[in-house]
């Protein structure tokens, strides 16, 4: 709520000349609006790991693409299951046509002669069956293949996060670092001209401010292209243009054991179970060429009015399969189907070299962040703050104390980077396993 402000309301403001001055009313009156109107913007939006997943798996357009196969595999079981449509056949004959003096009743009725019938083909060998197995076996591959896209999409979106959560940490730490040296700079401009430092290691400490500069400036452009990289995969109307993450580089240990992911694995990986299901797929097509090599059989049934009679008649006709049996493709299927038997082993094995890889790179990792966490760390900061302390009270030269200060800087930065490896061999673990689900 807005409040009173009277005449006698004051706010202080600094003066150009180093005093203080009282402002006007105005002045606190804009203030405060400007205030006012401050808070009452929309807040940034925020988004966590698990949000920024779920905003890609109902957003990204890749995925929505390749979602259509699904209903389009569904579109094909309607095709499958149809039934030959009955054929219709009218015709007359021996219409006086050039006569014209001929075209009466008489001569309609025992000259011309007028012809209707319907013919229907009878699929043998359960062809209509074996193809909506087919279908519905394709449509089974195509929902696997796109849950397996999904699990790309998933890992992704995760490997980016994280690359966006060590671009912010990298750059906190390097605005830190730019601020706690800032005031190094500072102090030695006051000893310099104290005559306390020369005039060279003065110069120093500011070429190396320089540095931090630097460091800070490319930690800003590659936390934003982060940002960027990862709005894409969320979809760009999925979030605003300035949103933000919410998280930390951070170490979870993993409990499970080597033979647990595999058999999980196995269970689980959306591209084994597509291949699994293509053999499935294959043996339907193989079933349906040999339904095809089964001759269907034509039945027709016909009136006819000639010469003053009307009769009926019936047919039936059949191929005889003397030399077309359709033997090519009943082969070619049956070598699909060794074919999608070798592609499931392959990927079985795929799978299987995928864990391992993935959980290697685990414990790897899980190594050198220990290091660090045991002792590293803190040997640095105290080499650090010893040095920056020395430094202060005159004890140690500016070479020693920026030497301390990068050898701090690159631990710091390999730290987290170590995390953010850690992180990302996590993700690469589930998706090996294909769930999100590790304890």
């Amino acid at each position: 709520m807005f409040r009173n402000i009277s005449s006698s309301s004051r706010i202080r403001s600094i003066d150009p000349r180093g005093g203080l001055r009282w402002a006007s009313p105005l002045v606190a009156l804009l203030l405060l609006r400007g205030t006012v109107y401050g808070q009452g913007r929309p807040a940034a939006v925020r988004i966590d790991l698990d949000q920024a997943i779920q905003l890609a798996l109902t957003n990204n357009h890749a995925l929505k693409a390749a979602r259509t196969q699904i209903p389009q595999s569904q579109d094909q079981e309607v095709t499958a299951g149809l039934r030959p449509n009955p054929v219709l056949t009218l015709d007359s004959l021996y219409l006086p046509l050039f006569s014209p003096h001929e075209l009466n009743g008489t001569t309609l009725d025992n000259t011309s002669e007028f012809d209707a019938g319907i013919s229907y083909l009878l699929e043998r060998g359960h062809k209509r069956q074996a193809r909506l197995r087919a279908a519905r076996d394709q449509t089974n591959v195509a929902r696997l293949q796109v849950s397996d896209v999904e699990r790309a999409l998933t890992f992704n979106v995760a490997q980016q996060f994280i690359g966006a959560l060590l671009g912010r940490s990298n750059l906190e730490f390097a605005r830190g670092n730019l601020a706690s040296f800032e005031h190094t700079v500072d102090l030695s401009e006051t000893r310099f001209k104290a005559g306390d430092l020369s005039e060279g290691d003065f110069l120093k400490t500011k070429v190396q401010l320089l540095q931090f500069q630097t460091d800070v400036t490319s930690a800003e452009l590659a936390f934003v292209q982060s940002l960027a990289s990862l709005r894409q995969l969320l979809g760009y109307e999925a979030v605003p243009l300035d949103y933000d993450i919410v998280g930390e580089l951070a170490y979870s240990p993993l409990r499970l054991n080597q033979d647990d992911m595999r058999a999980l694995a196995l269970k689980q990986r959306p591209d084994l179970l597509a291949a699994e299901q293509g053999v499935s797929a294959a043996e339907s097509q193989h079933d349906l060429a040999k339904a095809n090599g089964k001759r269907d059989l034509t039945t027709s049934v016909s009136y006819t009015h000639v010469a003053a009679l009307n009769n009926a008649s019936f047919a039936f006709n059949i191929d005889i399969p003397l030399f077309n049996r359709n033997q090519g493709e009943i082969a070619r299927t049956q070598h699909a189907i060794t074919q999608s038997q070798e592609n499931s082993t392959e990927v079985t094995e795929t799978v299987m070299t995928d864990v391992s890889n993935a959980y290697e790179a685990v414990r790897t990792n899980e190594t050198v962040v220990k290091l660090y966490l045991r002792d590293a760390l803190k040997k640095a900061q105290d080499s650090r703050d010893i040095s920056e302390f020395a430094y202060r009270q005159g004890a140690a030269s500016l070479l020693d104390f920026l030497d301390a200060e990068r050898s701090y800087r690159s631990t710091q930065l390999a730290y987290r980077q170590a995390l953010a490896a850690y992180m990302l061999s996590l993700e690469q673990l589930r998706l090996a396993v294909g769930t999100r689900s590790l304890p």
